[in-house]
């Protein structure tokens, strides 16, 4: 009687990491700074959840927003991103009770395997992340977190310093649970310095406090930007601007703004000082009027949520 050999199945996994094949296998998204060309981004056009508002007081609005108004200050844009070879993608859906999730940045934070869902803050934004993951899902974006437990974590509280560095900051709208989720998935895709960030009490997010305009030039609001933060940012050979006209800062959002590619930024109309200290960097700026979707306490930079940045080599 013969005998049969039995061996193992002969199936071994595959080594290449996922970076590498993403690509291929879900799209050409990427980033990891906030200043590399930029290719694409997700926006929510204003839609019938501001058409019915009638109190802007649960939504921490300044006041009601004309909802025509919004909607072509919004198109208009979407339409400078166009112009500067930006594909725009919509979250189409979201619910009618959430007039917040034009401000997109919040919701999300992309890096350069996939995007990071948040979990906002205000219970009057729970939920309108799912809409987001719906369309990253549909778009081919790869989710490599959502924000679970009782973390919190909105996107716009982090920000890219360089592939290997990341701002973090947490206060009222990310908890340290949050944080220490965003840092762990992070540090997971080759990102080895966490600068934290805490931001004061009264203030929602970095990005109206900070921002970056140039591949080592960042304009900073100087009495709430943490002296560490600065001092790793000077040992990191940038420039810092300083924003200090306080109106301009807090109320115009005058550092809340867009960089197109390193050196070139769309911001908020209405910003005199803000432009004027960006141009005597050189930076490049072209003005927008958003006055009707700053209503909602937001700007350029609230209101976009990069999916695609070349990496700043290619922009040499």
């Amino acid at each position: 009687m013969s005998q049969v050999s039995v061996r193992g199945e002969r199936w071994f996994p595959a080594t290449t990491r996922f970076g590498e094949e993403m690509k291929e296998l879900w799209g050409d998204w990427y980033c990891d700074s906030e200043v590399g060309k930029l290719r694409a981004v997700l926006m929510h056009r204003p839609g019938p959840e501001i058409d019915g508002m009638t109190d802007p007081t649960p939504y921490r609005f300044k006041a009601l927003m004309d909802p025509a108004k919004a909607r072509a200050q919004h198109d208009a844009l979407a339409e400078v991103y166009r112009s500067h070879g930006v594909q725009v993608y919509y979250v189409e859906n979201t619910r009618p009770d959430r007039p917040n999730a034009i401000y997109m940045r919040d919701l999300m934070f992309m890096t350069p395997e996939g995007a990071i869902i948040g979990r906002p803050a205000m219970a009057s934004r729970r939920g309108e992340e799912r809409y987001v993951a719906e369309t990253l899902a549909r778009l081919g974006v790869p989710i490599i977190k959502t924000i679970n437990g009782d973390g919190i974590f909105e996107g716009a509280c982090a920000m890219w310093v360089d592939r290997e560095t990341v701002l973090l900051g947490t206060g009222s709208r990310t908890n340290e649970s949050g944080a220490a989720q965003v840092e762990s998935e992070l540090k997971n895709i080759g990102v080895k310095y966490i600068i934290r960030f805490q931001i004061p009490y009264g203030h929602a997010h970095l990005d109206g406090l900070m921002n970056i305009a140039d591949k080592k030039t960042a304009i900073i609001f100087p009495w709430q930007v943490p002296y560490d933060v600065c001092k790793q940012l000077l040992d990191r050979g940038f420039t810092l601007l300083e924003a200090t006209d306080i109106e301009e800062v807090k109320l115009s959002f005058g550092v809340n703004f867009v960089a197109l590619e390193p050196g070139k930024v769309v911001m908020p109309k209405g910003n005199k000082n803000c432009k004027a200290i960006l141009e005597g960097a050189g930076i490049e700026v072209i003005e927008v009027d958003i006055s009707e979707l700053m209503k909602g306490w937001g700007a350029v930079h609230c209101m976009t949520a990069f999916l695609k940045r070349d990496p700043i080599a290619l922009c040499d």
